[in-house]
């Protein structure tokens, strides 16, 4: 069986003071740290003890896991199981980068975003150059903000051309055309992100061979969807798997709509999904023009 799992535990604090996030600056408690940490780890325990599957992994924590040495060891430890195809993890990049060499190259992968005015520029950048030169498959991001598009554009500037620069359309934000022809110019996967994807109805991969699990094992179909299919400990959700329609009018996460079949973000993203990666070359037929530029098509 395939199996992607996204896991997000109980950690709910971060380094970082983002205006646009709830959990800015916030601090959990020794005691919820002990939690997580247990959660964390007896997850990658079932993951690594389920070889007859073949099982990708995102984990999606609410702060920031990799300044947790629970979260850096669990990515080099599953890395380096031969029926883990993938593990990334969603991060800003403010921890140290060096562990990474002890991870499998070949499997493990970061998402990464920049928020401007949390981390001096040039660190950031730094971050990202240590990852070029250590061969470790990223990709980095912009919460598209009218005061993040300048720094957004002196990013693309200055990373290699193979590294994917993603814009997240701001939660609330109204884009007029030359707004969103800014943010397209920048990354041309930006009208996929633009505006909410109608679901309701629609094919979704979640469910079926997408999960979303919490720190207590309980599986959901995906993270914006709160009825529980079981649990992953006790092996209650296999009964539970199955291909079944979206119920929400609208999807607006790109965690949750790369998923959708509606959409050709499979093919988009083919090899790097879970890392938001867009494959080198691909299938360009019938995806939208700045798609198929990105993708290397006429």
């Amino acid at each position: 069986m395939d199996l992607t799992l996204l896991y997000r535990g109980p950690l709910a604090s971060c380094d970082y003071d983002c205006p646009y996030c709830p959990f800015a600056k916030r601090r959990d408690s020794r005691e919820q740290l002990r939690a997580d940490r247990a959660a964390l780890e007896r997850f990658t325990t079932w993951v690594r003890d389920q070889r007859t599957d073949r099982i990708s992994v995102l984990f999606t924590p609410w702060g920031e896991g990799l300044v947790r040495s629970w979260y850096r060891r669990a990515l080099v430890e599953l890395s380096h199981e031969p029926h883990v195809q993938r593990v990334a993890i969603q991060t800003n990049l403010s921890c140290r980068t060096e562990w990474l060499g002890a991870a499998d190259r070949d499997t493990v992968a970061l998402w990464g975003t920049y928020h401007p005015g949390q981390t001096p520029y040039r660190r950031f950048l730094d971050k990202t150059r240590a990852l070029t030169d250590a061969g470790i498959r990223f990709s980095v991001g912009v919460v598209g903000l009218p005061e993040h598009l300048e720094h957004a554009r002196r990013l693309r500037a200055d990373l290699p051309g193979n590294v994917y620069l993603w814009i997240n359309a701001a939660e609330d934000h109204l884009y007029t055309d030359p707004e969103a022809a800014d943010w397209t110019a920048i990354d041309p996967l930006f009208p996929f992100s633009r505006d909410p994807h109608h679901s309701l109805g629609r094919a979704c991969r979640t469910g079926s061979s997408v999960l979303s699990v919490d720190g207590d094992g309980t599986v959901r179909r995906c993270h914006f969807v709160k009825e529980p299919l079981g649990n992953l400990y006790d092996g209650s959700y296999r009964d539970a798997l199955r291909p079944r329609p979206c119920p929400r009018a609208l999807c607006d996460c790109h965690i949750g709509y790369v998923h959708l079949e509606s959409l050709p973000l499979y093919d988009v993203f083919a090899g790097g999904v879970l890392e938001r990666i867009p494959a080198a070359r691909a299938e360009v037929v019938d995806l939208p023009t700045p798609v198929a530029l990105l993708l290397g098509g006429a």
